[in-house]
This record gives structure tokens, sequence and C-alpha cells, in this order.
């Protein structure tokens, strides 16, 4: 019994042994490991950088408007009738008065014959009546009603005339004109829509501003438009309108601008980007849209800066920073404080840093950036 005691505590305090070198080995890998973690330095990140400019901006609002025609109407019937005549293509200019559609006038011709046969009559009727009422050979009553006879046959020549004129549909004025919605031989009913003409030489822009905008606007400030549809191209003009009431549910006002449009590119209808152009420019501090992070917290910005180890090797680490920004113009953000001129400042790979970590300049990776981009076009 003795031996197989001694056994047991023999393979008992082997097993012991094992187990305790066993936690060592391993509690020394993991003491190195954790010397190891606190000693690394992580690798620095590639990014781009731009300087922090100091430029002189042209104030601008920006707005969303709506190009609408001086002048627009949708051309209809006043009188039913039959189209005999069509004097216009689609989509053509035309000049006021020119004679857009005629309807059939046969009926109210011929009866226009037969009043001025009536009328012709009728005034030589007042002649007798006049020469005898002189003579005395009848009444003032038989002159009175010679009178109003041929006032009677008078009103409805021109009344004639006049039904025969608006079945002749005429230009209002000079325009370019829609696609005609009529053809020869149908029957148009009062009402019915021949086409619509709108004047687009000049044009207007209408669009919102915020109340806070009003003070800062006049009659005749400067405009400027871009469209989508003309991406290298603008329009300069001019405000002519300011609403005089706010909107009570949206708190913005109303404002129309005038445009020349001397090649019709510009229709009414259409979208636009609107500029209002301030009278003076003024010095603002700027940097790449693409350098900030936004955040519920604020806005931030990385800032670069050169550091010396201990051993004395300079690197770039990046800080970051709060910022307040200003208006924006293009790819690039003013900035109102928390930068100062000259400083450089990531533009791009913000998002993969943290403050204080080293960095890896390298702007053959930066993008174009521009006060007034334009989408490459393949």
């Amino acid at each position: 019994m003795k031996t197989k005691t001694k056994i047991w505590v023999v393979a008992i305090l082997g097993l012991l042994l094992a187990v305790g070198l066993l936690v060592g080995i391993k509690a020394g890998q993991i003491g190195a490991m954790i010397s190891a973690g606190k000693s690394f330095t992580p690798p620095p990140e590639t990014v781009t950088s731009a300087r922090v400019e100091a430029e002189d901006w042209q104030g601008a609002k920006a707005a969303i408007g709506t190009l609408v025609a001086v002048r627009g109407v949708a051309l209809a019937a006043e009188l039913a009738g039959i189209v005999r005549e069509i004097g216009f293509e689609s989509g053509t200019s035309v000049k006021r008065g020119a004679v857009l559609v005629k309807l059939d006038t046969t009926t109210e011709e011929a009866q226009l014959a037969a009043a001025v046969a009536d009328a012709s009559l009728a005034r030589i009727n007042l002649e007798r009546a006049q020469a005898l009422r002189r003579g005395g050979a009848n009444t003032q009553a038989d002159l009175d009603a010679a009178e109003a006879r041929a006032k009677q046959t008078e009103a409805t020549v021109a009344g004639l005339r006049t039904t025969i004129a608006k079945k002749t549909i005429r230009a209002p004025f000079d325009g370019r004109i829609s696609i005609r919605q009529v053809e020869l031989g149908q029957y148009l009913s009062p009402g019915s829509s021949i086409a619509s003409l709108q004047s687009v030489s000049p044009i207007f822009v209408d669009f919102w501003l915020p109340q806070q905008a009003i003070a800062d606007l006049a009659r005749g400030q400067r405009v400027r438009v871009h469209t989508d549809t003309f991406i290298n191209a603008h329009w300069d003009g001019e405000i002519s309108t300011v609403n005089p009431e706010v909107d009570v549910t949206t708190r913005n006002v109303r404002v129309r601008a005038t445009l020349p449009n001397p090649d019709g590119r510009l229709r009414p209808g259409m979208f636009a980007n609107v500029e209002v152009l301030s009278a003076q420019k003024h010095p603002v501090l700027t940097i790449p849209a693409t350098a900030v992070i936004f955040a519920p917290y604020g806005d931030t910005v990385f800032v670069l800066d050169e550091k010396k180890d201990p051993q004395g090797k300079t690197s770039t680490v990046a800080r970051q920073a709060f910022v307040r920004l200003g208006e924006r113009k293009g790819d690039y953000v003013a900035v109102d404080s928390g930068l100062n001129a000259g400083q450089m400042v990531v533009s791009t790979g913000a998002f993969k840093l943290r403050n204080g970590m080293a960095v890896n300049v390298n702007n053959a990776l930066a993008p174009e950036a521009g006060l007034a981009p334009r989408p490459a076009q393949e």
C-alpha cells in the first residue's frame, strides 16, 4: 500500500509541475505580447494635403429657381367652328398679329352680305325720311324709326364682322409657339386648346430665399444662373422684383430676376441654380470641402504638424481641430474660425485618422478642386 501511495504522489507532483511549467510559458508569452503592444506604433496612413488659403470671395446666396416666360398664354378658340387654315408650324417663332388658325366663316360671310345690303337700304330710307321731314311730309316718329333702323342694321354688320374676326386666331405677341393641338377640318368648340405661346427673350427666373436675406436684396442686383442642360454655360441677369410679403409657412421671400435669352436656349419651366451676387468681395479662409469631417457635435479637420521623436527624427502627425464653416462655393468651403492662413490640412483620407496619428502625405493622389467644378464628359 505504501508503494502505491508513493506512485500516486509522484504522479500528482509531476502533473502539477507540468501544469506550472505550461502556465509559466504562457504567462511569459502574454507578457511579451503586452510589452510589444505597448511599444507598437501603427504605420503612417497615406493622405493628401491642402493649404489654408486667404482669398477674396464675392458673396453669393444660392437658391433653386424655375424659369418663367415673361408672357405666356394658352391659345384657344373663342367661338365654335371648323378649322380651314393653319398658319404656323410647331415650335417656330411667330410675330405679333400673325394668323395662326382660321375657322370656317362662310355662313357669317353670307349673313354679312345680307346685313350690308340691309344696312344700305336703311341708310337710303333714313336719307329719304330726313328729306321728307324737312319738307314736313312725314312725322318725327317716322324719322326716329328710320334712324333706329339704320343704327340697328349697322350694329348687325359690326357684330358679324366681329364674329368673323374672332374666328381668325392671331398671335397676341412675339414668341415661340408650342406643338399644335389642332388639325385641318377639326371642329373646335369654344375654349378648345390650339397651342401655347411663350415669350422667351428675355426670360424670368423665380426663386425663394430665407427672410434673413431680405436686407441684402435690391432691385438691379446681379444674379448668375446655371442649368444642368447646358453645363458649360451661364446667364447673368438682375433682380427685377422682390415680393413685398414673406410666405407665412416657410418664412421665405419670392424673388424674380430677368435674364437675357437671345438664342432661346432657356425654356419656361426649366430648373435652374441661381446665385445672387453681392456688390463687394470679402476676405475668407478657404479649404477643400473634402477636408471637413461633419459630425453632430461639431465639424472638424485634421491639421498637419511637424513633430520630432526622442531620436530627433521629424515626422508629420495629424491634429484634430474644430472649425466653424461659412459659405460654400464649388469644391471649397470658407472657414470662419478654427484655422489660420498657411496651415496645412488633410484634404482626403481624414476619415481613417485619429488625433496625433502619424501620416504620410502624397499629393499625387489629390483630386482636383475648383470654385466652379464641371463633371467630366465621357
